[in-house]
Formats: C-alpha cells, structure tokens, sequence
C-alpha cells in the first residue's frame, strides 16, 4: 500500500479517543460496534456417550455432575440416554468442562 493510500480522518480518530475514555471511565460499554472480538468457533454436538464419559471422568454420579451444571437431574439423564442433547449455553459449557474437567471443581 502506497503511503498516500491513507486517508487522515480527524473526526474519527478523536471520535475513536473518546468512545474510549468513556469505556475506561465505565460510562459506556465495550460492544462489538466498538471493538471486535473473535468469537469461538461453533461447537459440535455431544453424543450421549461422550456426556457419560464426561461425568465418569469427573468421578461423579448423574445427580452431583447435574448440580455442578446447574441443570435438572433429569436434564442430564436425557442428554446420556440420547432423549435430550444439549444446546447454547449447556453446549457450551459442556465443552468447556471437557476441555478442563477440573473447572467445575474448582481445581
């Protein structure tokens, strides 16, 4: 790119300096119109036996691996028999305690 390419825009540079003094100064929140942020890729669904092998890896029985989850205990039966499988924001979770199995712990 050629040095006079860019352009000089004033306005939005102290438009830019401003949004984030006020950031900084919790008058306004960080959004994605703000700043961008990489968001995690999509995550695959759990067969029934990866969500078994998940909560005998963490030692636990079905009604202690679903306090630690925060769901029902009879949630978390569905999702290892294969009657339910878990969606947003239990996926999620889920892949985040595979992944780390002591986070739920406190490990």
């Amino acid at each position: 790119m050629k040095r006079n390419d860019i352009e000089f825009d004033p306005e939005a540079l102290v438009g830019s300096v401003e949004a984030f003094a006020a950031y900084v100064q919790g008058k306004q929140k960080l959004t994605l119109r703000t700043r961008q942020l990489p968001l995690p890729a999509p995550i695959k669904p759990l067969q029934p036996e990866d969500i078994t092998a998940l909560r005998q890896k963490l030692n636990v029985s079905q009604a202690v691996f679903a306090g630690l989850l925060n769901v029902p205990k009879v949630t978390a039966i569905s999702w290892e028999k294969g009657r339910r499988r878990p969606t947003g924001a239990a996926l999620r979770l889920l892949d985040l305690v595979r992944k780390q199995p002591g986070i739920l712990q406190g490990d």
